[in-house]
């Protein structure tokens, strides 16, 4: 129907971890235990909220500021429930040129394959407002350098070193550790229709949300966002 993918939520990449100014940063020795070898057959579940939701999405890895090749696998993209957790029965498996799995050189990034939502009866549904994705990937061996954004003021969540994946878990028992951070994932991209604008909120700290509120997402970009559906504009 002539729809096209825009973004629909983006993180600048930063890095590599730890550098960066992250915000409420619970103490990360225990699930990145040598920043040098970064993370070690770990599952990753980053919570990202969408500007807009569509039918089909894509997801966008990024080793820009690795030092070695990583290969993630295993990816899956669904809605969050609460915490760690996904809503059952929506969790999507991402493709990558139609494999289960992708190798990123250092330097470079990836977008998936269309990934289709079938939790999105309508773009337009209420019910979807304010609601947040779970994307989780597993990475195979030591990533070396993780690329990141250190102050994402939401909360996600990562397994232990050595865990294996755990991508298509639905619960949130293997994923004991949380970060104020994300992690390789810099961009969620959603169908939409022609002529759909897109406004990207380009600044420093404050425009990152400094001083907001954890999970509020209430940082200005959020806000004006808000604004602008309120009064209509899409």
């Amino acid at each position: 129907g002539g729809a096209r993918f825009v973004a629909a939520w983006a993180a600048s990449v930063q890095g590599p971890y730890p550098v960066g100014n992250p915000t409420a940063q619970p103490d990360l020795r225990f699930a990145f235990p040598d920043a040098n070898a970064g993370a070690r057959d770990q599952t990753f579940r980053l919570i990202v909220k969408p500007d807009i939701f569509g039918r089909q999405a894509r997801i966008r890895l990024s080793n820009a500021f690795g030092a070695k090749a990583i290969t993630f696998d295993d990816v899956y993209v669904g809605l969050q429930n609460s915490g760690a957790a996904v809503v059952a029965g929506t969790s999507q498996k991402v493709a990558f040129a139609g494999q289960n799995s992708v190798t990123v050189e250092p330097g470079k990034w990836v977008t998936s394959d269309p990934i289709p939502l079938a939790f999105v009866r309508h773009p337009a549904d209420p019910l979807l407002v304010g609601r947040k994705l779970a994307v989780s990937f597993h990475v195979a061996g030591e990533t070396g350098p993780m690329t990141w954004h250190a102050k994402a003021l939401t909360t996600s969540f990562v397994t232990r070193p050595g865990a294996g994946s755990a991508s298509a878990d639905e619960g949130e028992q293997k994923f004991p550790f949380s970060t104020a951070s994300w992690y390789f994932l810099d961009a969620v991209e959603m169908t939409a229709a022609p002529g759909t604008r897109v406004v990207v909120g380009f600044g420093d700290s404050i425009t990152d949300g400094t001083a907001s509120t954890i999970n509020g997402d209430d940082r200005w970009p959020d806000v004006f966002s808000r604004r602008l559906k309120a009064a209509r504009i899409p």
